[in-house]
């Protein structure tokens, strides 16, 4: 089955342009037999699915995910059971081993999105790894192949995975329509729920990865300033993880009960 595993819809990402019915239309149509919904802090893209569109595709299958923004280790991919809803997952900011410890707890996997990528938002751009390059053996799979980024990450991406001897995702980080498709991760067994997805890749199964590089990227347009945007990164992740912190104390605490 070949799936795009790193999608963001208008419905659950700020920065995100294309209708989560556009995105499964554009997919279809090149092939593609399902997709991870991957938005930002945020599973309002699943729930529009889920709502409106659930039952209507046919067989083309539509997982829920996010990118989460830790406050010490950029972004992270996170799969949880279809039958688990933690509302901490919307609360950004929690430090990454916290996150690792909370996923595994209830039966999920994460992993770094484009790991070897810009300062803050990639994990081995981030003090969490440079004190302990270890904590990549508490993921459960990395993303390899990611459209926006360059040939060099990809390759650090994938360098990373076979150190870990970790699984390896191809996924689009589609926020425009002509983003979408461009990557690609292949699985050899049929998956319609995530509670499948999760145990192939706890069982380290093999993935296919690949796709071709996107060349509208905004860091690309931008040139320099991009690098402006990327520093500006860390004070709007840590002024919204102090905005959100009551909301995720409050899910924490929930956890706990």
């Amino acid at each position: 089955m070949k799936f795009d595993m790193h999608c963001h819809t208008k419905e659950g990402s700020l920065d995100g342009k294309i209708p989560i019915s556009e995105y499964i239309q554009i997919l279809r149509s090149k092939g593609f037999n399902g997709m991870l919904v991957t938005d930002h802090d945020s599973y309002n893209g699943f729930r529009n699915y889920r709502d409106h569109l659930k039952g209507q595709i046919g067989d083309f299958v539509v997982l829920k995910g996010i990118e989460y923004d830790t406050i010490d280790a950029g972004h992270i991919l996170v799969i949880l059971p279809e039958n688990i809803k933690l509302l901490l997952m919307e609360c950004r900011g929690l430090p990454v081993k916290i996150l690792q410890d909370v996923v595994h707890r209830h039966g999920g996997i994460l992993g770094p999105a484009h790991p070897c990528g810009e300062r803050h938002l990639s994990i081995t751009r981030t003090r969490a790894y440079k004190k302990n390059p270890d904590i990549m053996k508490d993921f459960d799979f990395l993303e390899g192949f990611n459209s926006c980024e360059s040939q060099d990450s990809n390759m650090e991406a994938r360098r990373l995975a076979f150190q870990y001897n970790l699984p390896i995702f191809g996924g689009s980080d589609s926020h425009h329509a002509d983003c979408v498709g461009t990557a690609y991760t292949e699985i050899k067994s049929e998956i319609s729920t995530e509670s499948e997805l999760i145990q192939y890749i706890k069982e380290k199964k093999e993935t296919g990865y690949g796709g071709e590089y996107y060349q509208g990227t905004v860091k690309g347009r931008i040139g320099i300033l991009n690098h402006v945007l990327v520093e500006a990164f860390w004070f709007y992740n840590h002024f919204a993880s102090i905005y959100r912190s009551h909301k995720r104390k409050l899910a924490m605490s929930l956890l706990n009960q």
